[in-house]
């Protein structure tokens, strides 16, 4: 908020892109994961998109494909804290299938895995490993982003969540 009650423009220092597009997709694989470990601490903030300050799990998504090269830069926002509550609209997964990810069965690291919460898919992470299946994600009940174990969290673990994978790399090969 400004002095006179109005709201702050963020101010982005834009960041050299690494573009890794020319690299191999296990290397590609490997920038996005680190990239994605780079955001963990960060505090969970809806509709943030500064490291170290703030970000949602769905901004940590296009933060790290976009600051990797790999996708151009886009801005879903804004959208209310609790769209997924009321709608039935797969906002989230039109992110996913409008930068053409594809939906794969078996994960791998750099990959993206979705969850329902409420009515829809409104959840992700960046798969940081894919056997025992981890995810880096900006949870708002640790009110950080953090990197676990699926099958140590009930919450993520639980089955009517009804996990979904995606790859960037899917329908590139």
């Amino acid at each position: 908020m400004t002095d006179d009650g109005g709201q702050s423009e963020v101010v982005r220092t834009p960041r050299p892109s690494s573009n890794i597009r020319h690299l191999s997709s296990d290397r590609q694989r490997a920038a996005v994961v680190a990239e994605a470990r780079s955001w963990i601490g960060t505090p969970y903030h809806s509709c943030a998109d500064v490291k170290g300050a703030g970000v949602d799990c769905g901004m940590l998504l296009v933060r790290v494909f976009i600051d990797t090269g790999l996708i151009p830069p886009f801005d879903p926002r804004p959208y209310p804290i609790d769209w997924h509550m009321h709608r039935d609209e797969e906002r989230y997964l039109g992110f996913v299938f409008d930068r053409g990810f594809g939906e794969v069965e078996a994960p791998q690291p750099g990959d993206i895995m979705v969850l329902r919460y409420g009515r829809c898919y409104s959840h992700g992470g960046v798969v940081s490993r894919a056997k025992p299946v981890t995810i880096i994600h900006a949870f708002h009940p640790a009110r950080r982003v953090l990197e676990e174990e699926l099958a140590l969290n009930t919450a993520l673990n639980d089955p009517t969540r009804k996990r979904r994978f995606f790859s960037y790399w899917a329908k590139r090969q």
